[in-house]
């Protein structure tokens, strides 16, 4: 009897189990990385005034709406990495890297030109970047692990 449980326990995953695995950490580190972010709006907001004029910050709406597209956009780009790549964890790295960098360059370049803009205000939104790059970076890559599928 007992040989059947241990048999039963050792065979992998099922395709299908795998991807409903992913699904759920793929959702929770969009939930995670959109309220990082909008805790981190408000504590920003103790720290630096947010001009309404600034669309960007205007509101909270604002973030989750950008973080929720970007975090869909990197969960699909893992799990596409995930599939099709030998080292995924890796190539998400370094990917995740680059992204992140980019992505500040016009904080601090084209975002100042925007009617109500300031200096603090666009280094709150090169930290929102990187808050939500942490998040990611670390829930993907650590619970959607491909060894530990």
């Amino acid at each position: 009897m007992s040989s059947i449980a241990t048999y039963a326990s050792a065979q992998p995953q099922s395709r299908s189990n795998g991807r409903g695995h992913f699904a759920k950490i793929g959702l929770a580190t969009v939930v995670a990385a959109v309220l990082a972010n909008v805790l981190f709006y408000y504590i920003g907001s103790a720290f630096v005034t947010y001009d309404p004029d600034f669309v960007v910050l205007s509101n909270v709406s604002g973030a989750v709406i950008f973080t929720l597209a970007a975090a869909v956009v990197a969960v699909s780009l893992y799990a596409a990495l995930v599939r099709f790549t030998d080292n995924p964890v890796r190539n998400f790295n370094i990917i995740a890297a680059v992204v992140l960098v980019l992505s500040i360059v016009p904080d601090y370049t084209m975002i100042l030109d925007e009617p109500g803009s300031s200096f603090g205000q666009a280094t709150i939104l090169a930290l929102m970047h990187v808050v939500a790059a942490a998040v990611i970076v670390l829930m993907l890559t650590t619970l959607a692990h491909p060894n530990k599928r």
